[in-house]
């Protein structure tokens, strides 16, 4: 393992020497790893041990090189566990057979977690509230799974199996799975994806009429959409409360679907067209939730290109922009779109990446970007890799500052140069260490360790170097002395 770490560390400095492109000091670079049907890791089902950590870490060590700092993983795709869970079954696409452990037995989460905290960058768990059986027809589930044990619990809508969003029952247990994933591992954020009622299916109801009649309260018999709404609003707000009661400090993301509502329904939403949105179609109210505080950072899925008529980027990016209400607001692009055959001349080239990129850092509220999803970069899409090292990403940048945590500020480091090697004291509640570069009044970060050394490369220029250790928070120390090398 330490010679994988000394290779990222590497080229995380080769990316700081040789940066083009002047990039923001904090900003989130974030890429989704999809477990859900092997979209993106492991990929195929029954891989051995050694295969799948193999897979994982070449992931995480190309997404370092693109000068990523976080990994969103999707620990939990359909009520079951990339875990090691005492409530829920080992997924079928770990395994191959839904409730099977790994042989020999580990835990994808917790070595997940390590890896990502080796390479100093964070790891968001990754889950889905109500999505219960994949392709229910065709599935296997384990005679344990809770669709088994507690059939009353579930809906069938289209081709897919769900919690009954309006029991409150539903609530209960997927705040409890939440919990546990909080309370025992090291993971640095939760995250939920886009799915809260499914996508409507044209010429078939959602089937919670009944739950309606029983649970519908002041809302029946005619507002059903403001009782899902309410349904949904009330289980963030139970799930946020859980995370905050384990670790007030964790914050609880949201990636929604990239439209809110259209302007030709609401006066509020953007000048879209889209033809299913948040509001009104998965009944999440994501902004009722930005004003509540029952979540911590936003990150709409734009997967659309400039200059789409009916959901065009630059509108929803600007709208976005103006609505996330003071919380870290990233933006989710499309990466899989990039295809040289697409209809869509946009997609031909990185290009409408980069210029989205570049228009996301001119929107004061936007503060990064996610991308979808993590093979694209492994399998080098169109040079992506190249093409934000080269055009956007050539520096290393720190993540935002959490304002939840008030954790001890690091003791800065001290500094000693021993042959080629830049070498400091451990401190005290740091996760990490940002190296500093500085030539006259030009200074950039050079790298972005969890090792307390990096080894410096020759040239012509005298730099002076220092560093800062980083807390949880990622709030910096007091600057270290300064080194200078040539």
């Amino acid at each position: 393992m330490k010679k994988v770490i000394t290779i990222a560390l590497f080229v995380s400095v080769s990316l700081g020497v040789f940066a083009k492109k002047k990039s923001p000091k904090r900003e989130m670079r974030a890429v989704w790893i999809a477990t859900v049907d092997n979209i993106d890791w492991p990929s195929k089902p029954g891989l051995s041990v050694k295969e799948q950590k193999k897979e994982l870490i070449a992931h995480l060590d190309q997404h370092k090189k693109n000068g990523m700092n976080t990994i969103i993983f999707q620990v939990r795709p359909a009520t079951d566990a990339f875990y090691n869970s005492p409530y829920e079954p080992w997924s079928q696409w770990l395994t191959g057979e839904q409730g099977k452990a790994p042989e020999p037995i580990y835990d994808p989460l917790q070595f997940a977690v390590e890896e990502c905290h080796k390479r100093a960058m964070e790891l968001h768990a990754w889950m889905n509230p109500y999505r219960a059986v994949f392709l229910y027809k065709d599935a296997k589930t384990d005679p344990n799974h809770i669709t088994n044990t507690r059939p009353e619990l579930f809906l069938t809508y289209g081709k897919h199996k769900y919690f009954n969003p309006g029991l409150p029952e539903t609530r209960d247990y997927v705040s409890k799975i939440v919990g546990d994933v909080v309370r025992r591992y090291d993971i640095d954020a939760v995250h939920f994806d886009d799915y809260f009622y499914p996508y409507k299916i044209q010429g078939e109801a959602f089937p919670d009429s009944e739950s309606f009649v029983m649970h519908g309260g002041k809302f029946y018999p005619d507002r059903i959409d403001e009782w899902r709404r309410e349904n949904v609003n009330l289980v963030i707000k139970q799930i946020n409360d859980t995370i905050k009661s384990i670790k007030p400090w964790m914050p609880f993301g949201i990636s929604p679907f990239g439209v809110w509502r259209n302007k030709s329904v609401d006066k509020s939403g953007s000048r879209t067209q889209a033809g299913q949105t948040n509001f009104d179609d998965l009944y999440a109210d994501v902004l009722l939730w930005l004003k509540n505080d029952w979540i911590d950072y936003v990150a709409p899925q734009i997967y659309w290109h400039i200059g789409k008529k009916v959901a065009n980027y630059r509108v929803i990016a600007k709208w976005w922009n103006k609505n996330s209400y003071g919380k870290p607001c990233y933006i989710g692009h499309g990466v899989y779109r990039l295809n040289s055959e697409s209809r869509i001349k946009s997609w031909h080239s990185t290009d409408e990446i980069v210029r989205q990129i570049k228009l996301n850092r001119k929107l004061k509220n936007v503060d990064g970007s996610m991308f979808f999803s993590a093979k694209n970069f492994v399998e080098n899409k169109l040079g992506i890799n190249e093409a934000l090292a080269n055009e956007v990403y050539g520096s290393p940048v720190l993540n935002l500052q959490n304002a939840l945590y008030d954790g001890e500020i690091p003791k800065s480091p001290k500094l000693r140069l021993n042959g080629e090697m830049l070498e400091w004291t451990k401190s005290d509640d740091a996760k990490y260490y940002v190296v500093y570069q500085k030539s006259g009044k030009s200074e950039k970060v050079f790298c972005i360790t969890s090792l307390p050394q990096v080894r410096l490369q020759k040239g012509q220029t005298t730099y002076e170097y220092f560093v800062c250790a980083i807390n949880r928070g990622h709030y910096e120390s007091e600057k270290s002395n300064i080194i200078l090398y040539n």
